[in-house]
């Protein structure tokens, strides 16, 4: 019992960690591209990177915070401009070619001795060198806690009745929200939309109560950067909302369908496509920024794997849906944590040694993604009229 704890507390520390949290909004990001415009862009890494090299950069050189952040979004508003100009008015797998190759330039020009002064070349950027800004924003004060003070070892010594009482609770409560998520236009309302705050509220209470984690108030990975990070996932979901909600998310749904039938309505769809490119690409952007505040900017770790790994959480929680990238990625890296640590738990060193574990859980994911998009292609809460796509 301690050992399957022990794992899922581990889970529950990758689903919170502010990596997992960067990744979401880059699947945000990514959503927008080709959830909802149907735009193949499989070089979301590319954005990450250009993102996290423009505050990097600048902070080290001595700019202020908020100045490397502009740059950030701003190398990747002329990314965007670059990559759609000449590509935004063919069809989809020609801009998948560019972009890929786009991204591969992006890091290997980030990885050139040449530019050591500025990218720090195959090494990086360390954090020391742009966090501290970051940190010294922070509220949290010193010292460490734990989100939520009430857990199962308060109650009956953490018996293993609790646990199990609590686990089913929680999977009950996270089931009910996702039919909700799923139901569409069959719940609506007010009430509809009281309930699913409800239950969000009520499964983070009882997934906290059943996996307490600790951290710092202020470290390097601590709570400070895991508010903002996750603050910014909520702020972005909400952003995608409104635009999606509106006419121009309507159109974005037209273009991905028929972008024959928008253009005869006189719209200007390589605009479009441009505005939907570059948004995504700022989310993406976003996503970079956040992803190396508690690392370092280093080109090999934001490569092909990464925006592969975007795909992933992408379809598994489901494409052109407001949360389906949230929480995709969070079953995407949790679930990886969690092939993990029970094979180093329960899987012999003589059949599966603890340094071949990582690699392990990439092939299971892999094997899943590809089971996923034969028997559920649309995802957790995706629906199938959502996968039109004219390319």
């Amino acid at each position: 019992m301690d050992t399957i704890q022990s794992i899922l507390n581990a889970m529950m520390r990758e689903a919170l960690s502010p990596g997992t949290a960067a990744v979401a909004i880059a699947v945000i990001g990514l959503n927008i591209h080709f959830g909802f415009t149907g735009l193949l862009n499989i070089g979301q890494s590319a954005f990450m990177l250009l993102g996290a090299y423009g505050m990097g950069i600048a902070v080290w050189h001595g700019l202020p915070f908020v100045v490397g952040i502009l740059l950030g979004f701003g190398a990747a508003f002329v990314f965007a401009l670059i990559l759609g100009v000449p590509t935004l008015k063919l069809r989809g797998d020609y801009l998948a070619i560019v972009t890929i190759s786009a991204a591969e330039i992006i890091r290997y020009v980030g990885r050139s001795s040449l530019l050591t002064d500025f990218t720090g070349s195959a090494q990086g950027i360390p954090g020391s060198q742009y966090r501290d800004p970051f940190t010294n924003l922070s509220f949290f004060g010193g010292g460490s806690f734990t989100l939520l003070p009430f857990n199962y070892l308060d109650v009956a010594d953490g018996a293993a009745w609790v646990r199990i009482i609590g686990w089913l609770l929680a999977l009950a409560s996270i089931a009910a929200l996702v039919y909700l998520l799923r139901s569409g236009d069959r719940f609506s309302g007010v009430a509809r939309n009281g309930l699913v705050v409800l239950l969000v509220f009520w499964s983070l209470f009882l997934l906290l109560f059943l996996f307490p984690v600790a951290n710092q108030r202020t470290g390097v990975n601590g709570w400070w950067v895991r508010f903002i990070a996750w603050t910014l996932v909520l702020l972005c979901c909400f952003i995608t909302y409104l635009l999606v909600r509106s006419p121009w998310g309507r159109l974005l749904r037209g273009i991905r369908e028929d972008e024959d039938a928008i253009r005869s309505l006189g719209k200007n769809v390589f605009a479009i496509k441009m505005q939907a490119l570059i948004i995504g690409g700022l989310f993406g952007a976003l996503g970079g920024m956040v992803y190396v505040l508690p690392a370092s900017v280093q080109p090999d770790s934001m490569g092909r794997s990464l925006t592969f790994f975007c795909y992933t959480a992408l379809l598994l929680g489901g494409a052109a849906t407001i949360f389906g990238p949230v929480l995709g990625s969070v079953l995407f890296f949790a679930g990886r944590i969690f092939i993990q640590t029970a094979s180093q738990a329960y899987v012999p060193n003589s059949i599966l040694t603890d340094q071949k574990t990582a690699q392990f859980s990439y092939i299971v994911v892999g094997i899943a993604l590809m089971l996923l998009v034969i028997f559920r292609p649309q995802g957790i809460l995706g629906n199938k009229r959502e996968l039109r796509f004219d390319v």
